[in-house]
């Protein structure tokens, strides 16, 4: 064999596999005290959700202490999480929303 048929082989590139940003949820955690309303515009408000959507999410958390709200990138996720939380709090309310990896 002579250093031509080396030359000949096609060089074989490997891409990296690049995976997926890990996706999380924003939950709404039930609480006694914030009104359903109060709940349901902030749902409007930050998550641009439909009336109807936004009572049966807070009647979901209702019921069963938490619901999923939205599912998106992390950073978004948080910043999300965080402005809903600061309406609540401005408003008197211990409004919670947290956020949790996506399995």
């Amino acid at each position: 064999m002579s250093d031509n048929d080396a030359a000949a082989k096609p060089k074989i590139k490997t891409k990296p596999k690049l995976e997926r940003p890990r996706l999380y949820k924003v939950m709404l955690v039930n609480d006694d005290y914030t009104p359903r309303e109060f709940v349901v515009m902030v749902l409007k408000a930050v998550f641009h959700m439909s009336e109807e959507t936004g009572y049966r999410v807070m009647m979901t958390a209702h019921k069963l202490g938490t619901s999923v709200v939205v599912v998106c990138a992390r950073d978004i996720a948080e910043s999300k999480a965080k402005e809903a939380t600061e309406l609540g709090k401005e408003a008197g309310f211990p409004l919670l929303f947290t956020t949790e990896p996506e399995e």
